[in-house]
């Protein structure tokens, strides 16, 4: 059951599906991102291209929008399509936490991967930036942890696209090695990562690995900038890791199990 209440402390309103907390939205300030996790992809759409140009974004998971807002506040004019598996749950938000007049939001009923086909159906492609937030743990269905629904997912995508993963992960990260390995390492001797250049950022006590959270990973087909990677460390939400190719591909080298 999905309930919407608002919270004086937070000053926003509180998507919770089954009594555990989901999304927050500040409808007065849509710039606004209260999630430390959501922060840092907040961070990273802001860079992508010139401030206040529009894209061209996929989320695959919607939850109450948070980041959808935040790019047609951020960006306007952005074309944007939702993906969401609870049939339900789009109109619920929108009737509770109404979606800015302006916005150029699409949703989608159905799952992540089974829905990459139908953004080409509805010409949503190629797409400057893809967030995917259905994880919830290594509990997560096998086909959207694999290599082959990474590349579906990067065949959507422009050349220079962004794709950003949150992976919510306990102690020990076994989960988040794996996916990172998905993007960033070749599956035999005789292939390419699907991804040329994977970064991770962080809450920085989450690269000892003995703590549950959240970790994002940014991929893209092209090399990031390496001037990236001071500008999100100093972005935060602090304190910050940030990991760029070198430095994750280190650390999942030290982190074997």
């Amino acid at each position: 059951m999905a309930t919407v209440e608002y919270d004086s402390t937070t000053r926003g309103w509180i998507l919770s599906i089954g009594g555990t907390e989901q999304s927050h939205v500040d409808l007065e300030d849509p710039h606004r991102v209260f999630y430390e996790y959501l922060q840092r992809v907040a961070n990273v759409v802001d860079v992508v291209k010139d401030p206040g140009v529009p894209v061209q974004a996929v989320h695959l998971g919607g939850g109450a929008m948070t980041l959808p807002r935040y790019m047609t506040a951020t960006r306007p004019g952005s074309r944007q399509i939702v993906v969401e598996l609870a049939r339900e749950l789009p109109d619920f938000v929108t009737t509770h936490l109404p979606l800015p007049p302006e916005a150029q939001i699409q949703v989608l009923t159905g799952d992540a991967r089974e829905s990459l086909p139908r953004l080409r159906e509805v010409g949503a492609t190629p797409v400057d930036v893809v967030v995917l937030d259905v994880f919830a743990g290594d509990g997560a269905p096998q086909h959207l942890r694999e290599r082959s629904f990474y590349r579906e997912i990067r065949e959507v995508m422009t050349p220079h696209g962004i794709l950003l993963v949150n992976v919510g992960d306990d102690p020990g990260l076994a989960f988040f090695r794996e996916q990172a390995r998905a993007l960033s390492v070749a599956e035999d001797r005789g292939s390419q990562p699907v991804f040329q250049d994977v970064w991770c950022l962080t809450e920085a006590t989450m690269t000892s690995g003995r703590h549950a959270g959240n970790l994002i990973l940014v991929a893209s087909s092209q090399p990031l900038p390496g001037w990236w990677k001071e500008h999100r460390m100093a972005a935060g939400p602090h304190p910050a890791a940030v990991l760029d190719g070198w430095d994750l591909s280190q650390w999942l080298a030290e982190h074997q199990r």
